[in-house]
C-alpha cells in the first residue's frame, strides 16, 4: 500500500489494510519516507519501505491510498512506473479517493471502468476512463473506489482478486 508522506486518508489506509489482513494477506506500507507519517484525521504509521524500494515482483497487489496528500503522486514518475509495471505483470492494482488519478495519469485507465472521489471524475474521463461514479468499481485487475466510506468494501474487493 502506497501512502502520501502526510495527509493520507486514515480510513482508506487502515480499514482497507484490516480487510486485506483479515483475508490472510500480508501488507507492506510504502511512502516517500520511512519516518512516521500522519493521516488527515491524525492517525500515524511508520512506512516500512520508500517508494524507491518498491519491487513490484515482490507483491501480488499495489494499492494507492487517497487523501489530499496523495496528489503528490499524480505526476510522480516513480509512482507511475510502479503502477505500469504492476499492470504489465498482471498484478492487482487498487486506488481509492483521488488516487485513481495516479492510474489515469499513468495511462492505465484508458477504456477501463473506474471511479474516484467526485473531484477527480473529469480527470479520469479526460484520460479515457469510463467514469462510473460507483462506490467501488472493478475492471479486470484494476479496482478503484470513491473515498473513505468505501474503504472496507474496496479492501474486500482487492482481497477477492488475491
Amino acid at each position: 500500500m502506497i501512502i502520501a508522506p502526510r495527509d493520507f486518508r486514515d480510513e482508506e489506509l487502515f480499514d482497507t489494510k484490516e480487510e486485506l489482513e483479515a483475508a490472510g494477506n500480508d501488507v507492506t506500507i510504502s511512502s516517500t519516507t520511512t519516518n512516521i507519517v500522519t493521516g488527515m484525521l491524525g492517525r500515524t504509521i511508520t512506512p516500512e519501505i520508500t517508494l524507491d524500494e518498491v519491487i513490484v515482483d515482490d507483491y501480488d497487489a499495489i494499492v494507492f491510498v487517497g487523501g489530499s496528500g496523495s496528489s503528490i503522486y499524480f505526476h510522480n514518475p516513480k509512482a507511475h512506473e510502479i503502477a505500469k509495471n504492476a499492470y504489465l505483470k498482471g498484478k492487482v492494482i487498487g486506488a481509492i479517493c483521488i488516487a485513481p488519478s495516479i492510474l489515469a495519469n499513468a495511462g492505465l485507465l484508458r477504456e477501463k471502468r473506474a471511479t474516484c472521489y467526485q473531484s477527480e471524475g473529469n480527470n479520469l474521463k479526460s484520460k479515457g476512463a469510463k467514469y462510473t461514479g460507483k462506490s467501488v468499481e472493478k475492471d479486470g485487475k484494476i479496482i478503484t473506489a470513491d473515498g473513505p466510506n468505501s474503504a472496507r468494501s474496496f479492501g474486500r474487493e482487492i482481497a477477492k482478486l488475491l
